[in-house]
Order: C-alpha cells, then structure tokens, then sequence
C-alpha cells in the first residue's frame, strides 16, 4: 500500500536534514573538503586510535626508525592544516600519528585537531627533553604525573609588588654579580593557568598550576621500568652509566628553551621539575579540557645549561629520542584493551 507524506512532515522532515547538513559542516573548519571528510569517516569506521604526538623531525625519524608504526595500506595519512596525521598500526594497536612542530601553540592546535578529526581515546606524547634534575642523567626516559605551564608571568618592576595569587616568584637581583644593587629587570611571579573543561562549567575556568597526566596510564607505565634503553651513540660514543625509565616525577613547560644553570636550578629548587620542554603541558592541558586520557614519554636529552661548554642536544639529542620512542612502542604494544578508557 502506497503512502505521501503530508506537507507538515515534508517540512520537518527537510529541515531535520538541512540542521544535520550544518552540524556536520560546522563541525570542521573549513580547510576540510568534501573528500577529506570522506577520508575521515572512513578511517574512523576502523577506530578507535591511540593518538600519538611528537614535536620535530629528530624525534619523528626516531619514532619510524623504531620499525613499529606499519602505516595503513589503503589510508596511510590524511594532510590538514599544513600537518601530516599518519593513520597505522604498533603491535596491532590502532593508531593515528602527528608532528606537532615547537611550542605550545603548534603543540595545543594539533592535539586539538587530533581530537576533533579522529576517534581517538587518548594521547600519548613523546619527545625530548632537557634534564633540571642532578639526580638524572643524558638518555634516561621520565614519564612525568604533572605537568605546570612555567611561562605565564607576571613581570614586574624592582619597586612592585606581585599579585598575592602568583605561584612563586623569581627576583633577577638575587643573581647579581658582584651581589647587591638594584636589578632593573626587576621580578617575575608565576602565574596559574587558566583551565576551562568540558566537566566545568562553560565558559568559567578555574585556575590550575600542575595538570595530572592520567592515574591508570601513568600506573601502568609504572610496569615498564625493566625497557632496554640505549646507552650508546656509536661505538665511540656511549654513556657512562646505563639510561633508566623514571615514572612520577613532574616536568616543566614553557616557549622557551632553557640552557641556563640559574635558571634550571631555580626550576628544580622551586617547583622540584626534573624535565623542562617546550609542548607537554599544552598537550596535557588540551587533552584534559577535553576529557581525553593522556600521557607524556620524554628522553633527557641536555643538562639544561649546568653542562660545561656547549649544550649536548646535538649529540645526545637522537639517542634520547629512541629511548624515548622505545618506551612508546612498548607502552602501546602492553597496553591492554581496558587500558583504552
């Protein structure tokens, strides 16, 4: 039996489908076109992926070099705003790759549009690092339980008082040479991060110095202490002691790198970070304020500045990347299905 639809229902039912239409499309910016967004739909009928982020070639080629990523055959990579997002596998593990590029800003845009494009359940970030910690060494590996944003300042004159609200602050007259005297640059108080999350309310954010990278990731990366790591560069080039896997420690980030003793002391004797970077926090932060579960693997790559003599990154900078890279492969190649969520 044949069956109209009356006019009412006509029209209900055009404009259901004109508001779906827009939700898609404002759903993405508008770089995506129409076979992109094909693109996507298609990859993300085979999720979900792990996302994983680095930040600059050195660490890319020793992510790849590591053997493990088996890119998909039929959909290897998708190119959105000027980045490559690698679509693969690790150990049978789904996931979707990315290299960020330096800073926070690149490093919290492509975490975000990782989130937005794929259906991902997490965030693995992974990359190198310079140590502020006398108690680690060149080629270990620190997965960090927080993370803090040390580059939001208050910079002030030599004869103003900070906002009682700064976490902690620096006065450049403490480091006078000879000691005393006025320091024009005056002082600098660390500030909180302004936090907005989708578990908050909108629009109103909360104030937050150290973002927790996620409890379950982080216990059971506990479980993989026992990596093999490298300890040399070449056959002329090695370590002298033996790189180890550090979990819980705290990290710092800011857009800056750090090859100061002053400074990195200060970091270490203020807020007790053994790893300073320039994207983790962003990553971490991005993630959270989405509700997604994240975690950061960083090789030491430098002393931060108390090196004598020229900062080391060149030359310990790549066997830092694979310790770091080695941790990853084995994070995901473990992790267990309900480790997802």
């Amino acid at each position: 039996m044949e069956t109209t639809m009356a006019p009412k229902q006509v029209a209900e039912c055009l404009l259901t489908l004109v508001m779906i239409n827009l939700l898609v499309v404002s759903s993405f910016s508008l770089p995506l076109n129409r076979r992109s967004l094909k693109l996507i739909q298609e990859i993300n009928r085979k999720g979900p992926y792990i996302g994983l982020i680095t930040v600059y070639p050195p660490e890319e080629a020793a992510f790849f070099n590591t053997g493990a990523f088996k890119p998909n055959p039929k959909h290897p990579f998708l190119d959105f705003s000027g980045r490559r997002f690698r679509v693969g596998k690790i150990h049978d593990k789904k996931v979707v790759y990315v290299r960020c590029g330096v800073g926070m800003v690149n490093a919290a845009a492509a975490t975000q549009q990782m989130l937005d494009l794929f259906d991902v359940v997490g965030i693995v970030h992974f990359g190198i690092s310079g140590n502020a910690n006398n108690s680690m060494s060149i080629g270990d590996v620190t997965i960090p339980q927080q993370l803090a944003h040390t580059g939001i300042w208050d910079w002030a004159n030599p004869n103003r008082t900070l906002d009682l609200d700064d976490v902690a602050q620096l006065d450049f007259e403490e480091y006078n040479e000879p000691k005393g005297g006025e320091n024009l640059l005056g002082h600098i108080g660390f500030r909180n991060e302004q936090f907005y999350s989708e578990s908050g309310n909108p629009n109103i954010a909360r104030p937050l110095f150290w973002a927790k990278t996620t409890r379950k990731w982080l216990q059971f990366a506990a479980h993989l202490e026992g990596v093999e790591l490298v300890q040399c560069v070449n056959s002329s080039l090695c370590l002298p002691q033996k790189p180890k896997l550090v979990v819980g420690l705290r990290g710092s980030t800011g857009n800056t790198f750090v090859d100061n003793a002053a400074y990195r002391n200060f970091l270490f004797q203020t807020f007790h970070v053994s790893s300073v970077d320039m994207e983790s926090s962003a990553v971490v932060m991005t993630s959270l304020s989405n509700g997604f579960p994240v975690i950061v693997i960083r090789g030491l790559s430098d002393l931060a500045g108390r090196q004598a003599g020229e900062n080391p990154i060149q030359t310990f900078g790549p066997l830092a990347a694979i310790n770091a890279c080695k941790v990853v492969v084995q994070f995901i190649k473990d992790l267990p299905e309900a480790g997802y969520v």
